[in-house]
Order: structure tokens, then C-alpha cells, then sequence
């Protein structure tokens, strides 16, 4: 059963209009959402007062409602008597609420709340966009960890006017057509009854406030471009797609909000010699046949400096040989991957004299030795 309009409001069926007002601005200091956020109790009797207040202050509603109840109302076309989730009562409870305190930016109960009671108002400051940006770094880079120093563009508050966008000496004022909601409240009506139709004020772009005069440096806008100069501490072992998010380094806000962040992409640039594949590094080693068959010991370049590699003899092209723990830092953990040797054998294209006579005694040798042997095998 819904409850009694008057009981809500804690007033007599005898009351004034002057002491529903009364009793109902009482109420709704109470239980504005604004002070009691997240209270659904506190919200549910804010709705309930608006809707006694709105029955009781007017002359006809009030006449049917003492005569017939809650269902005087509901046969009469009133709406109400249905819980505020039925959306036929024809008003809209924060209307109301603009309409008792002043609709304004709700005159005294905003100094109530120490600035704060115009539940759009806060809406004005908004959140700087982020930035994202590339930085290229060689594998050298990526194997140590590096700290760059890049410039970025970005918008700062305006130092002239501090972000709010009005000329100084001057401040910013309520927007006449939205009266400080930033929104745009209308009724329409439909099968189901009344319905409030809400959108953004396109005058003050949803802020509740406009600037009667803009600022010279920034235009009105508030903020301004700038160039920033920021370090960027690059960790051991990124890889192309990792990315590091550097909070508060983006955008300014509107109307001094928060600022944005600042997203680092990181990319690996292409190496001369070496080639990475996750945490390991591959790169070629090429030898003569002599040094194929009969082994080497042989410098090879690694991110850490030059290391002695052991080829040994008999060494096939595509033979691959480890150097442990020479490849990329882990990034989440500690140890490397390792650095992969691939061997591959250069075949002389245009040998000399000497050494053309050396590989025809060499022929003959392999020749004989050949002989009866099969040259082909099964690939595997």
C-alpha cells in the first residue's frame, strides 16, 4: 500500500502550503542523493517527498487526493501512486527540487553542501584525454634498459586564466537556458503517460556554466598547447607491443580536471646482424670448408661484448650452436634467453689457381672414396 502524502512529509491533512514547503525542504536536505551517495534508502525518500510536495502544493491534486486517496489521482489522470519506477508522474524530482531552492544552481542549498549541491554542475570538469606515442629502440637498448628523454605536445591549463576559460577579473556564469543542469529536461507524452526526454544542453555543451568573456590566451577553452619534455625509464626486455602508461602525463582537463595519461608503445628497431625472436637472439656465423671440417675457434659479436665460439669439426651448414644466457633480459622475471649461432658454410664461387688445383686433388680423393656410395638420403 502506498504511503500517506502527508505522513511522508510529517505534516497534518490541515497544513499550509507554507508548511508542506517547509517540511518538504527539510526532507530534501535529508536525503538529497548528493549528500547521502549510494543511499538507495536515502533516494527512495527523496523521490517520495518530491512526489508528496507535488501533490500536496497543488490546489486540484490535492482536492482529489483527500477525497479518493491515491487512486482519485491514478483514475483522474494525476499520475502517481505507482513508485517512481512507473515514470508517469509528469515531473521529474530534481525539477522539483530546483524549483523550491532556486533554479539556479539551487541557491542556498549549494552553500549548504559547501559548493557542491548542483548535481550537474560537477559534470563541467572533465578528465584529459590520453596520448599515445611510438619509441623506436634498438636491441641494445632493449638488452640494458634505457632512459629516454623525448618531447611531447600536449594541453596545459591555461596559465592566464586557470582553466576556467573566462577573461580574468571576470568569472564564468550559469548558463541562462539550461539554469546550471547541463541538461535539457522535456516531457512528452505517450501510451504509458508522461515521459521526461533528457539530453545535453548544446549552450554551455553540458557544463551548466558558459563564459561571458573568454579568455585572450586561450580562447575560452580553458587550456593551452605546450611542449613537454619527459623521461621515460625503458625496463630490460621490452618487447614491440609492450607498452608503459605513465599516469597524469596526458592531457589537461577541461574546466581543471583530471589530467589524461601518457601511453609509451614501445617498437624494436631492425638490427644489422641480429634477429630476435621472443627472449633469443639468432644471428649467422659463416665459415670456409676448411673451417667446416676441420673446426675453429672463432669471436663472435653478442649484446654483451665478443665471446670465443668452439665450431666444431665437421660442422654442417644450418648447424646450430648456443651461447647460453647471451639473448634478452626476461622482462618478468630474472635470467636471458640465449644467443642461437647458425652456421653456414661459404662455397668459393671463384677460386684462384692454387686453390682450384687443391680442390681437383680433393675431388679425386672424394671420388674414390665415394665410390658404390649412395649420394642421395631420405629427407627427414
Amino acid at each position: 500500500m502506498a504511503q500517506d502524502y502527508y505522513e511522508i512529509l510529517g505534516v497534518s491533512k490541515g497544513a499550509s502550503e507554507e508548511e508542506i514547503k517547509k517540511a518538504y525542504r527539510k526532507m530534501a536536505m535529508k536525503y538529497h542523493p548528493d549528500r547521502n551517495p549510494g543511499d538507495k534508502t536515502a533516494e527512495e525518500k527523496f523521490k517520495e517527498a518530491a512526489e508528496a510536495y507535488s501533490v500536496l502544493t497543488d490546489p486540484q491534486k490535492r482536492q482529489m487526493y483527500d477525497q479518493y486517496g491515491h487512486a482519485g489521482l491514478k483514475n483522474s489522470g494525476f499520475g502517481g501512486a505507482s513508485g517512481f519506477s512507473g515514470g508517469g508522474f509528469g515531473f521529474d524530482p530534481f525539477d522539483i527540487f530546483k524549483e523550491v531552492f532556486g533554479g539556479s544552481g539551487f541557491g542556498g542549498f549549494e552553500d549548504f553542501f559547501g559548493g557542491g549541491g548542483n548535481r550537474r554542475r560537477s559534470s563541467s570538469a572533465r578528465t584529459g584525454s590520453d596520448l599515445k606515442i611510438r619509441l623506436a629502440l634498438t636491441l641494445e637498448e632493449i638488452n640494458k634498459g634505457v632512459t629516454k628523454k623525448i618531447k611531447i605536445k600536449r594541453l596545459d591549463t591555461c596559465p592566464t586564466c586557470g582553466g576556467t576559460g573566462a577573461k580574468p577579473g571576470t568569472s564564468r556564469k550559469t548558463c541562462p537556458v539550461c539554469h546550471g543542469s547541463g541538461e535539457i529536461r522535456e516531457m512528452t507524452r505517450s501510451i504509458f503517460g508522461q515521459m521526461v526526454n533528457v539530453r545535453h544542453c548544446s549552450n554551455c555543451n553540458g557544463e551548466g556554466t558558459v563564459v561571458e568573456q573568454r579568455c585572450s590566451t586561450c580562447g575560452g577553452d580553458g587550456r593551452v598547447r605546450s611542449v613537454k619534455e619527459i623521461s621515460i625509464q625503458v625496463p630490460p626486455g621490452v618487447s614491440t607491443g609492450n607498452y608503459l602508461t605513465m599516469n597524469g602525463e596526458g592531457n589537461a582537463g577541461s574546466r581543471n580536471g583530471p589530467r589524461g595519461d601518457l601511453i609509451v608503445v614501445f617498437e624494436e628497431k631492425e638490427h644489422e646482424i641480429f634477429v630476435r625472436s621472443e627472449d633469443n637472439i639468432f644471428v649467422n656465423l659463416h665459415i670456409t670448408p676448411a673451417e667446416a671440417v676441420l673446426g675453429t675457434d672463432i669471436e663472435v659479436p653478442t649484446l654483451n661484448g665478443r665471446v670465443k665460439l668452439a665450431v666444431p669439426k665437421g660442422s654442417q651448414s644450418g648447424k646450430m650452436l648456443r651461447l647460453k644466457q647471451k639473448g634478452i633480459p626476461h622482462l618478468h622475471h630474472h635470467g636471458r634467453g640465449d644467443q642461437i649461432v647458425r652456421i653456414v658454410v661459404d662455397i668459393p664461387r671463384n677460386p684462384n689457381g692454387q686453390m682450384k688445383k687443391l680442390y681437383s686433388d680433393l675431388y679425386e680423393i672424394d671420388k674414390k672414396q665415394r665410390a658404390g656410395n649412395s649420394r642421395f638420403s631420405k629427407i627427414e
